[in-house]
């Protein structure tokens, strides 16, 4: 299985009455093999796409609070978004076990940075379980369901790209484990997080804490072994285990500490360092673990890893580069094939995006002045050449916002593009201040009907998006839709210059289907 489909395995068999998440890459398909699974139909599992991550995570925390087993699942910056219902959470507690699926990208294979996950754990106090191979994730799901409701605390479940989208052996003969019954929590109090009741709570949360420091140590999922050589120790983190037994087949002659379950294991690390004299820290992500090593081993302790160059500092962790820090000879690589050239991403050939964006460079030839405020999503690539249509990209929701700031700067004119599903995300928030601060800018909604950058899930506004502009205030004579083909550019040049030369906000929807949901589509038909 797929690392994501053995998460969704063991979520299912925990007993899961409902999953919640937003589409993105590396976690997207957790969810999807939920939806598709026999069980789910069976047993009338809940599973939805949300609008964004944010509302995921609280609709999974209604689910706890009815005493039913949730979960959560986005990539690494979804729970940036989600970050206020997640450290609400911590607060709050858990009453029906409550998973949350985080799904890290180091590397950036999709994504606009390399955040690590763990950190969100330790600045929430809550548990992390991080597996090391797609066995554990199917074991170590079911138990962090267990260990949310013996806890009362949710659990953040940290995956990797590489975990989530790299295939081994599962066996689950486990028994399948039957849904919760509808109960509430016994005290009340403390998911009403007034600052009369968050006070007590946020005391009884230092104090699980420490009891949760105390149940990592003793966790099956964390094992420190003795090894014949103790001239270097190792502390390898998820999947940085596996990378590190994979170059020892035979066993590794190095006293290893296997870490997959946070609090960091104070005492298991001490008495590594008793053992060795120097440390080299194996860890997918950023260096969370080799820093706080250096609040915990005395001086006489050489702590090697990312922050001293024995491991690259960014990117993805390999055997390879697992192999280079504890100096073993680099294994037969085959040389670069000089017969594939690369391909960097591009649109689909047929996509509207493409129709969209040669009109708007078109009209843009006349406006010396114009800035084109981007989104995420596959119209990202409009950034690209042929189109270099774009000039910034932040994160999701950005578009708008970032137009109507440049526009009250002296900035026209002001074009903001973003999807429909990023729209529906977090992009009508901005929208609304946009109308109430009268800002003048021209918003293009380029609808393809789906979420196509993550595969084509449901879109949340589909259907309804003229309505919502509506709704925000944007005056209806403002409002134009148009169908990018190369038979409509006259129309949609001058749609986009009229739009332009409007001086308020503005809304221009560019509709079309994804020419790959449109394949599927018309093979279903």
């Amino acid at each position: 299985m797929l690392g994501d489909e053995a998460v969704a395995l063991g979520a299912l068999h925990a007993g899961l009455s409902g999953v919640y998440a937003y589409p993105g890459t590396p976690s997207t398909e957790i969810t999807e093999y939920i939806q598709l699974h026999p069980l789910t139909r069976e047993r009338n599992v809940h599973c939805t796409w949300s609008a964004n991550e944010k509302t995921a995570m609280e609709a999974a925390l209604g689910m706890s609070y009815a005493g039913k087993r949730a979960l959560v699942c986005f990539k690494h910056v979804g729970l940036n978004v989600a970050a206020d219902p997640f450290m609400g959470s911590a607060m709050t507690g858990a009453n029906g076990g409550l998973v949350i699926a985080s799904c890290d990208d180091p590397s950036m294979h999709s994504s606009q940075n390399e955040q690590d996950s763990r950190f969100y754990g330790a600045f929430a106090m809550m548990p992390v379980f991080e597996p090391s191979s797609q066995a554990e994730a199917y074991a170590m799901t079911r138990a962090a369901f267990d260990y949310s409701e013996k806890r009362g605390i949710p659990v953040l479940m940290r995956m990797t790209t590489r975990m989530s989208h790299s295939r081994a052996v599962v066996e689950n003969g486990e028994n399948i484990r039957e849904q919760n019954s509808l109960h509430y929590p016994e005290n009340q109090r403390q998911w009403v997080t007034l600052p009369v009741n968050a006070r007590v709570r946020n005391r009884q949360l230092i104090k699980d804490y420490a009891q949760f420091e105390e149940d990592a140590a003793a966790s099956p999922f964390n094992k420190l072994t003795d090894g014949k050589d103790r001239s270097l120790g190792i502390i390898a983190c998820g999947i940085a285990y596996n990378y590190l037994m994979e170059n020892f087949p035979d066993g590794c002659p190095y006293p290893v500490l296997k870490l997959s379950q946070y609090p960091f294991p104070r005492k298991l690390a001490e008495q590594l360092a008793s053992w060795c004299k120097t440390i080299l820290v194996m860890e997918e992500g950023q260096p969370m673990v080799e820093e706080r090593l250096k609040g915990v081993y005395p001086s006489g302790i050489t702590i090697k890893g990312r922050l001293d160059g024995s491991l690259p500092r960014d990117g993805e962790l390999s055997p390879e580069a697992a192999r280079e820090a504890l100096g073993l000879p680099a294994n037969k690589r085959f040389p670069a094939s000089d017969v594939v050239a690369p391909r960097p991403p591009a649109l689909c050939q047929g996509c509207g995006h493409r129709d969209f964006y040669t009109a708007l460079n078109q009209v843009l030839k006349d406006y010396p002045g114009a800035r084109v405020f981007g989104d995420i999503g596959c119209y990202t690539l409009g950034w690209m050449p042929p189109f270099n249509s774009l000039h910034t990209c932040v994160e999701m929701g950005a578009s708008l916002t970032m137009a109507q700031g440049a526009a009250f700067s002296g900035t026209w004119p002001a074009v903001a593009v973003i999807g429909d599903s990023t729209f529906t995300h977090s992009g009508m928030t901005g929208l609304l201040d946009a109308v109430n601060d009268r800002a003048d800018v021209t918003l293009c909604i380029s609808d393809n009907l789906t979420t196509g950058m993550t595969g084509g899930q449901d879109s949340a506004g589909t259907g309804r998006i003229e309505a919502i502009c509506e709704g925000l205030g944007v005056p209806k004579e403002h409002i134009r839709t148009i169908v990018p083909l190369p038979k409509n550019y006259p129309d949609m040049e001058k749609v986009i210059r009229e739009e332009i030369e409007y001086h308020g906000v503005s809304v221009i929807v560019c509709r079309r289907e994804c020419i790959q949901t449109l394949r599927r589509h018309a093979a279903k038909k």
